[in-house]
C-alpha cells in the first residue's frame, strides 16, 4: 500500500473518531435558545442587578422623604463635673423688701457646687408652612425613582441587544464551522481522487501536494473558527451572569425565521421609539424635575413656620435654678434680607429648565435619526444576504459539477482548485451577511426600544 493512501486512510479514521466524541460532548451541553438566553441575562447579569438595586435605593429615599412630614423628635442631655467652683454674690435688698426688712438683709454670697450636674431638653416640633415644600420634595424624589426606572430600562434593552449580537455571533461561527467541515471534505475527497492519478501517472505529485496544502489549510481554518467560537461562548456566559467555563450550545433551529426581516412601516416605527425609548421617558422626566426645583427653590421664600413643644429638667444643680420646664409654642424661622441670593438660585433654575428642555428635543431627534438609520442597515442587509445566498449556492453547485466533471478527466485540478475557492469565499460572504442582518435586526429592535 503507498504511503499516502496509509497516511490517507489514517486520517480519516482519526477525523471520524474526533467527529463522534464532539458529537457526544454536543449531545450532552445544554441547548439555550435566544429567549432563553435573554431571560438568564435579564435575571442574573451584574449590570442589570446593579440598575434595579439602584431603583431600589431610590424608592427607599422617597420613604425616607415622607418622613419629613412628621413630627420630629429631639433629646438633648448633658452630664458635667465642674472642675472650680464660682461664687454669686447677692446684694443687700437685692430683690426688694418684705414689711420694711429688705431681701437679702445682708450682702450674700452663694459659692457653686462641684458636683455632677445634668440636664435634659425634650423637644417635639411639627412643621406647618414647610408641608408646601416637603411635599414638592417628594414628588422629586418620586421622579428620581421613575428615572432610575428608566435607567433600568434602557440598561436592560442594551443588554438585550448585546445578547442578541453575542448570539448571533455564535451562530454566524457555527455556520462558518459547518462550511468549513464541508470544505474539508470537499478537499479529502479530492485528495483522494488526486491521490488515485498520481499513481495513476495522470497528475503530477506537486499537484497533489497543492491539494493537501489547500486541505490543511482548511483544517486550520476551522480550528480558528472553532477557537473563535469558544470566546464567543465565553462572553456570552459573562452576559448571563454564570460562569465562563459552563458549557452549553445554541439552537439554530429558528434560523429561517431569524433571516425573515419584519415588515414595518417606518412611520409607525418611529411612533414606537418615541413611545418605548427609556431615554425619552428619562428625558422628559429630567424637565419636570428641573420645574419642580424651581417651585422648591421659590418655596423657600416663604417663613419656616413649625408647631413646638418644649420640656426640660435637670439634676444636681443648686434650688435656685426651676427643676423643669416645659411649654408649648410657634417657632418661626425666616431670612429677611439674603442680598439676592434666592432671586439668583431662581435664575439658575430656570437656565436648568432650558437645558432640559434643550436635552429632550435633541434626544428626540436622536432617536428618529437612530430609527431611520437601523431601519436602513436591515433593508441592505436584507438585500445582500440574499444576494451571498444566491452566490452560495451556485459556487456550490459549481464545485459539485466540476468534481465530478474531474473524476471524468473532463477539466484539469486547477478548476476544481478555483472552484472551491470561489466556494470558500462565497461560504465566508454569506456568513458575513447573515452575521450583519440578524445584527442590523437586533439593532433596529432595540431602536424602537423593544424589551426583547
Amino acid at each position: 500500500m503507498p504511503g499516502f493512501i496509509r497516511t490517507k486512510i489514517i486520517s480519516v479514521t482519526a477525523a471520524m473518531v474526533l467527529a463522534a466524541v464532539a458529537a457526544s460532548t454536543a449531545a450532552a451541553q445544554e441547548v439555550i435558545t435566544l429567549d432563553k438566553a435573554i431571560d438568564l441575562a435579564l435575571l442574573n447579569n451584574r449590570t442589570a442587578k446593579n440598575a434595579r438595586l439602584e431603583v431600589g435605593r431610590s424608592d427607599e429615599k422617597t420613604a425616607a422623604a415622607r418622613t419629613h412630614m412628621l413630627p420630629v423628635f429631639k433629646l438633648n442631655a448633658g452630664l458635667s463635673k465642674p472642675l472650680t467652683t464660682f461664687d454669686t454674690t447677692f446684694e443687700k435688698g437685692v430683690f426688694g423688701s418684705l414689711n420694711g426688712t429688705p431681701i437679702p438683709n445682708e450682702e450674700t454670697v452663694i459659692t457653686s457646687s462641684t458636683d455632677p450636674t445634668a440636664a435634659i431638653v425634650g423637644q417635639v416640633q411639627q412643621p406647618l408652612s414647610q408641608l408646601h415644600r416637603i411635599k414638592l420634595q417628594i414628588k422629586q424624589q418620586e421622579m428620581s425613582g421613575e428615572i432610575s426606572r428608566a435607567q433600568l430600562s434602557a440598561t436592560e434593552q442594551s443588554l438585550v441587544n448585546e445578547v442578541k449580537r453575542a448570539y448571533y455571533a455564535i451562530l454566524q461561527s457555527q455556520g462558518a464551522a459547518q462550511a468549513a467541515e464541508a470544505n474539508i471534505k470537499l478537499y479529502r475527497e479530492l485528495d483522494r481522487v488526486t491521490g488515485e492519478y498520481v499513481v495513476q501517472q495522470v497528475v503530477l505529485k506537486t499537484e497533489y501536494m497543492d491539494v493537501q496544502t489547500r486541505a490543511a489549510k482548511a483544517e486550520y481554518d476551522l480550528i480558528a473558527i472553532q477557537n473563535q467560537l469558544q470566546a464567543q461562548k465565553e462572553q456570552l456566559n459573562h452576559l448571563l451572569g454564570r460562569d465562563v467555563r459552563t458549557e452549553f450550545a445554541v439552537s439554530d433551529a429558528d434560523e429561517t425565521a431569524l433571516a425573515v426581516m419584519r415588515e414595518t412601516d417606518l412611520v409607525s416605527a418611529r411612533e414606537r421609539a418615541l413611545a418605548n425609548r427609556p431615554e425619552l421617558r428619562e428625558a422628559k422626566l429630567r424637565v419636570e424635575q428641573a420645574k419642580l426645583d424651581k417651585r422648591i427653590k421659590k418655596s423657600e421664600f416663604i417663613p419656616d413656620v413649625s408647631l413646638t413643644a418644649t420640656y426640660a429638667t435637670t439634676f444636681s444643680y443648686s434650688n435656685f435654678v426651676p427643676r423643669s420646664l416645659s411649654g408649648v409654642g410657634v417657632q418661626v424661622e425666616w431670612e429677611v434680607f439674603d442680598w439676592g441670593r434666592k432671586k439668583h438660585e431662581l435664575a439658575d433654575r430656570d437656565k436648568s429648565i432650558s437645558e432640559a428642555s434643550n436635552a429632550l428635543a435633541d434626544t428626540e431627534s436622536q432617536i428618529v435619526m437612530e430609527v431611520n438609520t437601523r431601519f436602513r442597515q436591515m433593508q441592505e442587509s436584507r438585500q445582500l444576504l440574499k444576494v451571498a445566498k444566491l452566490s452560495q449556492t451556485q459556487a456550490r453547485a459549481n464545485v459539485q459539477l466540476v468534481t465530478y466533471k474531474y473524476r471524468l478527466d473532463a477539466v484539469l485540478l486547477k478548476d476544481v482548485l478555483q472552484a472551491q475557492t470561489v466556494l470558500a469565499n462565497s461560504d465566508y460572504d454569506y456568513q458575513k451577511a447573515l452575521l450583519a442582518f440578524w445584527t442590523a435586526k437586533a439593532d433596529f429592535e432595540k431602536a424602537i426600544g423593544e424589551d426583547k
